[in-house]
């Protein structure tokens, strides 16, 4: 089976002439079928470029990205969002009910497929709520039902727990950990922490200062199903040194290139 995500010698410039910023590639990265991949780099890199070209979001400069739509029945992909992207004028029901009706999926044949994604995510008892009285987990929790109920493909993630506090960070993890293990779809998650590439995915990508490449990938040897003590053992951690030990040089070259451009 052809993978589910190619990309080729994928590049994206933004603006023109001397004002002209290279932000990624040439990149290439395959992502097979039910492969949960983290991507890992510096701020700034082109980690979320690469996800919203893949997304169809904003088109590479160069190169192409590849999708095997395995199902035509079925939705390719859903994007989720650091900042919830969730629509503050409607309930939690019908956030999660948005992807159904542009799909056209009538509301009886919707009630029991959205029923069941508020009780997976604990927001049975929120669906009349406005996202005004939701927390920061809440509400995440609303953004990943709504892109979990037209079941897609591939899920792409930039960030998602990122504006989480370290305690609702843990939860939200622990609960994506939980989703991810039951049904295993094809997901690419964009992250600054290490120890939460680790735990979810089944690779890491890292990616280099900007423009971003793919200098290194780590296949994470831990065995599934994963829970969160896995992060007490000394493999965890000694896999996760060595990801740093790559990442370092990366994050410094960074931060010199933005004192040079302050200078």
């Amino acid at each position: 089976m052809p993978d589910k995500i190619q990309v080729h010698g994928v590049e994206r410039v933004f603006g023109t002439g001397p004002a002209a910023v290279a932000a990624l590639g040439p990149m290439d990265l395959n992502i097979r079928s039910g492969e949960f991949v983290c991507v890992v780099g510096p701020s700034g890199c082109g980690k979320s470029t690469l996800l919203r070209v893949i997304a169809g979001l904003i088109p590479p400069t160069a190169g192409e990205v590849t999708l095997q739509h395995e199902d035509l029945r079925t939705t390719l992909m859903s994007v989720v969002f650091q900042d919830y992207s969730i629509y503050p004028w409607k309930t939690v029901e019908d956030n999660v009910r948005l992807g159904l009706d542009i799909k056209g999926v009538g509301k009886a044949e919707a009630k029991p497929m959205i029923e069941g994604w508020l009780q997976r995510l604990g927001l049975l008892n929120f669906r009349s709520a406005y996202p005004h009285t939701l927390s920061g987990g809440m509400r995440q929790r609303v953004s990943i039902a709504r892109a979990m109920a037209v079941e897609p493909e591939i899920l792409l993630m930039d960030e998602p727990f990122a504006a989480l506090d370290a305690q609702l960070r843990l939860v939200m993890q622990e609960e994506l950990l939980a989703l991810w293990q039951q049904d295993r779809r094809t997901v690419v998650f964009v992250t600054h922490n290490l120890d939460e590439a680790i735990l979810l995915g089944d690779r890491v990508v890292v990616m280099s200062s900007r423009p971003g490449t793919v200098i290194e990938e780590f296949v994470v040897p831990f065995p599934r199903p994963r829970s969160t003590e896995l992060r007490g053992t000394k493999e965890f951690a000694a896999l996760e040194a060595e990801i740093w030990k790559m990442l370092r040089q990366e994050v410094r070259d960074m931060v010199l290139e933005q004192e040079r451009a302050g200078a």
